[in-house]
């Protein structure tokens, strides 16, 4: 899949009039490749103007156009942003991780996601609850045996594992 990418940029850029080389790239015109995709888009993007704009399932057919989601081309955008530096080209030099790059998906993001009426949030992690420690077998419970049970508790509350060592 990356090398198709790849190849379908390099050809793109040796089609552009005038035609550019890899070197002279720059963010724009990974952002200018970006909306040539579009028109091979299958998502329906609602403009502001259209009476289904905000609706996420509308109930009949509208003018507005097919892109690219979001989605893809963040996905594409990783590919051809590794294939770039498997392909020689320097990390600091690299178009698709340019800041007008990320801009560019970032409002894309945002409206599609206004267009359809969902929003987008930012996913937050949910740590797995850590299950309590089972109490020691014959120590009474204080955590004075050296067990740990107080260390990973300390872990737990954020304390710094206070108390762990000697003063």
């Amino acid at each position: 899949m990356k090398r198709r990418d790849w190849n379908t940029f390099l050809q793109y850029l040796k089609n552009h009039k005038p035609p550019l080389t890899l070197a002279r790239c720059s963010g724009a015109h990974v952002i200018e490749f970006l909306k040539y995709l579009d028109q091979f888009g299958k998502t329906k993007v609602h403009n502001q103007g259209c009476n289904y704009f905000g609706h996420p399932n509308p109930p009949a057919p509208c003018a507005c156009p097919l892109k690219q989601a979001w989605g893809s081309l963040d996905a594409l955008i990783g590919r051809l942003r590794a294939a770039y530096e498997e392909n020689g080209g320097r990390p600091e030099s690299n178009p698709f991780g340019a800041r007008a790059v990320r801009i560019y998906l970032r409002e894309v993001r945002e409206g599609q996601a206004k267009a359809r009426g969902i929003p987008y949030e930012k996913k937050k992690r949910k740590r797995p609850p850590v299950p309590a420690a089972p109490p020691a077998e014959g120590g009474g419970g204080d955590g004075a045996s050296g067990s740990g049970a107080a260390a990973v508790a300390g872990e737990r509350s954020g304390s710094g594992g206070g108390g762990a060592g000697p003063s």
